[in-house]
């Protein structure tokens, strides 16, 4: 009898006894956590990413673009890539502090990791696990300027905020030949040693800010 024989045997032998069924998929359903409300789901959205040491600003929609700025003035961001289809209105309070520098395929790795800031809009919140998902779209860039660059100020609209991971999904499933990269952050880039210390901006971003718009 050859070992794979052998020990296949041995296994039905040893569970020859077991005579429970088997559970089908419908045993587990998939439960959705339920959201209080809006208000309730925006609390939440924020108090889960500020525990990621994430630095959450909540502001009037007319008040981003001065968010934006005083952001950049804090971290010391003196040069900024944005990627092509950001509002104009972001990139002139960007161009008052830091040096603009739009986003191009020229762009290589080595010349983001020398830009001190990213800024982009973005996709979707999710509450529960305060995470943020961009979808590459033109006002959020390629992957590249969201992973390199040392501080990301990231804005989100109070109605892009869902509850739960399942409403995420169901928003971000694309359209039939609209298929994006898909990429979620949970708080700066983190990583921990095998003295379980942490490090901060070895996969991305140290800094992350979030501009939460409210109104």
């Amino acid at each position: 009898m050859s070992a794979r024989k052998d020990i296949l045997a041995r296994v039905r032998g040893a569970t020859a006894d077991v005579v429970s069924p088997m559970r089908s998929e419908k045993s587990f359903p998939v439960t959705e956590e339920v959201s209080s409300g809006p208000a309730e789901t925006l609390e939440l959205f924020a108090e889960n990413v500020a525990d990621y040491r994430a630095q959450v600003l909540r502001v009037e929609p007319g008040g981003i673009a001065d968010a934006i700025a005083n952001a950049l003035r804090e971290h010391g961001c003196g040069s900024v890539v944005v990627p092509g289809g950001l509002e104009e209105a972001w990139v002139g309070a960007i161009g008052s502090v830091a040096t603009v520098v739009p986003d191009s395929p020229s762009l290589t790795s080595a010349d983001l990791d020398g830009i001190d800031g990213v800024v982009t809009a973005s996709a979707i919140g999710i509450a529960t696990t305060g995470t943020i998902v961009l979808d590459h779209r033109e006002d959020q860039g390629r992957r590249a300027i969201t992973l390199v660059p040392d501080t990301h100020i990231c804005v989100i609209r109070a109605d892009q905020v869902v509850h739960d991971v399942p409403e995420s999904v169901r928003r971000l499933r694309p359209q039939a030949g609209d298929a994006r990269p898909l990429t979620w952050i949970s708080g700066p880039s983190a990583t921990s040693d095998i003295e379980l210390e942490r490090v901060e901006g070895v996969h991305g971003p140290r800094t992350l800010v979030v501009v939460l718009a409210t109104g």
